[in-house]
């Protein structure tokens, strides 16, 4: 019997086409359909679109109403595909992976480079191979499917703007690859039949990056408008030290009042470790901060809006976030 499937559209460049002022969605969910017709040899599509953007305008409420669309058809289909831009998927992919739990059914994310109607796009084979993964016996869980690689949905970045191969896993293996119409896997996740939605984000949580030179207000400026701060230091997860700063005055007092400080690296590979030098050890030793360890900063925020929207609670929220959730977390 072949396996129920439900696309679910959000725009992107994959349903792009040429504008006045550039590139903007407009091809609808059943449109996509109609250049991948081989799918409907191996799983039955029905479609749904709640949206239709530019990910780069993505909020948080476009995150729940994704969330709520999931929950809202879960009984009725095997799995799930959502096509969704690229310029910010990796950040929608960690917050469902955090909205919807433990899945036992596969929810895939996709998208393109190109749009889905130019000659040499990217889309076609992107849309096939999310729907081969979708209908796979052994797929569960939030996953991003690009360029013939399967990413768990806490470990994808973006690190090209143009050429197909766009995603990459972050300081963990790919989940496995689709080859010639078969897909091959690397790690097999147990399914867990327990799925737990959540409706809730807390959207008050910002990252900061550290640059030489950076007034102190800025980081002042970002734990009085949020709560929850990321921020992102330099090497192994360094904070500059010293009155030219004033980096410990500032996390001091807004500790005090209850908001919450991860410390990150700007580093892409291999993570942080505060405890190598003075200035890292010397903040984590002092303050009740969060360190990142490998996770990305795509998982980073979005567990931090999900914890804080469940609790504020100093113990609830560090037990939380050292969760492991989808191969976010290896400390």
């Amino acid at each position: 019997m072949k396996k129920k499937i439900l696309l679910i559209a959000t725009g992107g460049t994959i349903a792009s086409a040429l504008g006045a002022e550039g590139l903007i969605p407009q091809l609808g969910a059943d449109g996509l359909l109609k250049y991948v017709p081989e799918i409907f040899r191996f799983c039955d599509v029905d479609s749904v679109q709640p949206y239709s953007i530019d990910s780069t305008n993505i909020t948080p409420k476009h995150w729940l109403t994704l969330a709520k669309t999931i929950r809202d058809n879960y009984d009725s289909y095997d799995g799930f595909v959502v096509c969704h831009g690229t310029d910010t998927m990796s950040y929608t992919a960690a917050m469902l992976s955090y909205l919807v739990q433990h899945s036992p059914k596969p929810i895939v994310l996709t998208g393109s480079q190109q749009p889905i109607d130019k000659e040499d796009t990217d889309a076609r084979i992107n849309l096939r191979d999310s729907f081969l993964y979708a209908t796979y016996d052994k797929a569960c869980d939030v996953v991003i499917v690009f360029q013939g690689q399967v990413i768990a949905g806490t470990r994808a970045k973006k690190i090209r703007t143009k050429s197909f191969n766009a995603f990459t896993s972050v300081d963990f293996p790919v989940l496995g690859v689709i080859r010639d119409g078969k897909v091959i896997p690397y790690i097999t996740t147990p399914k867990n039949e327990n799925v737990a939605f959540y409706d809730k984000i807390d959207e008050k949580v910002a990252l900061i990056t550290l640059t030489p030179g950076m007034n102190g207000e800025l980081l002042d400026a970002c734990f009085r408008l949020h709560d929850g701060v990321v921020l992102s230091g330099y090497g192994t997860g360094g904070i500059p030290e010293g009155e030219y700063y004033n980096f410990y005055e500032i996390i001091s007092r807004w500790e005090k009042k209850g908001k919450t400080l991860v410390v990150t690296t700007q580093v892409q590979q291999e993570g942080s470790d505060m405890d190598v030098y003075q200035v890292g050890r010397g903040f984590k030793n002092r303050f009740e901060l969060l360190e990142s360890y490998s996770m990305t900063y795509e998982s980073i925020i979005t567990k931090l809006m999900w914890i804080l929207a469940q609790s504020k609670e100093d113990a609830v929220v560090r037990k939380l976030f050292y969760k492991t959730i989808n191969y976010d977390f290896i400390g």
